[in-house]
């Protein structure tokens, strides 16, 4: 949930006053911050900045990072020229700190008299899941599966509530799904289709920037919290509930790593699938973030493949986000980490269309070589997830 904008620049009105104010309701487990940083401020009074907020006197980076500053409140800083203000507060978020979905979210389906549609919310339905309803085009006023179905997104939030939709549409018109689910205000869209046009996926990306919606895939199994909300095509019996976030490129890794953590005694907090295509709503770093930030997960098992830099950066962003916690005396979590693709030839692309070696830092040596500096522990088989895990959490 979403509360206006706590107001006033860092110099105007002190951190303590704004933040004050908004923490006295007792009930909620967790707040977010976010806050825009001017990069010249920084590198001009980084050590007021510092001093401030308790910090180590090394924040001076041109990249975009998240410091944990107290308990379950993370500070995010970007180099965004937003005037000479320096530090604004610009909104605060306020969640019960699951991660992306719960059993009180409201699934809609898109694509839902289909044959995959059909399926998978049967599958979805008998796992628990709350799907209160389904698009398709010209179908609108009849029932599938006992649940109503309407002729466009907006007329189905209108009478359900949805706040999380899953698309099962062809490739062809995905795209227009996905952006007609933003229009209507869905937070939270996990698209299954595979094979949708770059092109096409470009505009979505430039459509998604001024929205609220949080994009997960396409080309992912989609995202499950164990024992609560399925919301995709991933076995549901797999999934057994736990404290350990799974964050990955592959659907059917995520599945030998749900499978593993739960043999190892530990299970399953939620599981992120975050799609192979080349242009993806969210990130490995955005999604580990997520992880980072709950309080019901205590280690994440990250799964990449060749391909791109997205390990890269959640991989760095996880070592500046470890010290600080340190230097705070924070608890850090562990991080398993895994690269599909090690015996890939240069040039050829491996199962997803993202999956290709284009630069000596895209093949699966370069990133688990970087992996292992950032304080990862990399496994160099899927077979070991499990029990390095749990070697880990041991410690």
């Amino acid at each position: 949930m979403l509360i206006p904008p706590v107001g006033g620049t860092f110099f105007m009105q002190p951190f303590s006053t704004t933040y004050g104010t908004r923490t006295r309701d007792s009930s909620v487990k967790g707040r977010r911050l976010n806050l825009l940083t001017n990069a010249a401020f920084i590198l001009r009074g980084r050590q007021r900045y510092s001093q401030a907020f308790s910090l180590p006197n090394f924040l001076c980076y041109k990249h975009a990072y998240s410091f944990i500053v107290h308990d379950c409140i993370i500070f995010e800083h970007s180099p965004c020229l937003f005037g000479q203000a320096g530090i604004s507060i610009i909104s605060q978020s306020i969640c019960s700190m699951s991660v992306l979905v719960n059993k009180n979210s409201k699934i809609l389906v898109q694509g839902f008299t289909g044959t995959e549609g059909t399926f998978h919310a049967t599958q979805m339905i008998e796992y628990g899941t709350d799907v209160v309803g389904g698009v398709t085009p010209n179908k609108g006023g009849t029932t599938h599966l006992n649940k109503p179905v309407f002729n466009t997104v907006a007329d189905a939030v209108k009478n359900t509530g949805a706040d999380v939709s899953i698309i099962f549409v062809p490739p062809a018109f995905a795209a227009d799904a996905i952006m007609e689910a933003a229009d209507a205000g869905i937070a939270l869209v996990v698209c299954i289709t595979e094979g949708i046009p770059v092109q096409d996926m470009i505009k979505v990306k430039n459509f998604l920037a001024d929205k609220q919606t949080r994009l997960i895939g396409p080309n992912c199994p989609g995202v499950i919290t164990a024992d609560e909300c399925k919301v995709g095509i991933m076995p549901g019996f797999i999934f057994k509930k736990g404290r350990i976030g799974i964050v990955s490129k592959s659907g059917t890794l995520t599945y030998e790593a749900a499978d593993q953590v739960a043999k190892a005694g530990l299970g399953i907090s939620t599981a992120i699938g975050i799609g192979g295509d080349p242009i993806i709503g969210t990130t490995t770093k955005e999604a580990v973030e997520l992880f980072m930030n709950d309080p019901d997960t205590d280690g994440i098992v990250m799964i990449g493949e060749i391909g791109g830099g997205m390990e890269a950066e959640a991989a760095r962003w996880i070592k500046e986000y470890d010290y600080v916690a340190e230097s705070l005396g924070k608890n850090k979590k562990p991080v398993i980490g895994f690269i599909a693709g090690q015996t890939a030839p240069p040039g050829r692309r491996m199962g997803h269309a993202g999956a290709i070696v284009g630069g000596a830092d895209d093949t699966a040596a370069a990133k688990m070589k970087i992996l292992n500096e950032c304080g990862i522990h990399v496994v160099a088989s899927p077979a070991d997830i499990g029990k390095t895990m749990a070697e880990v959490m041991r410690k």
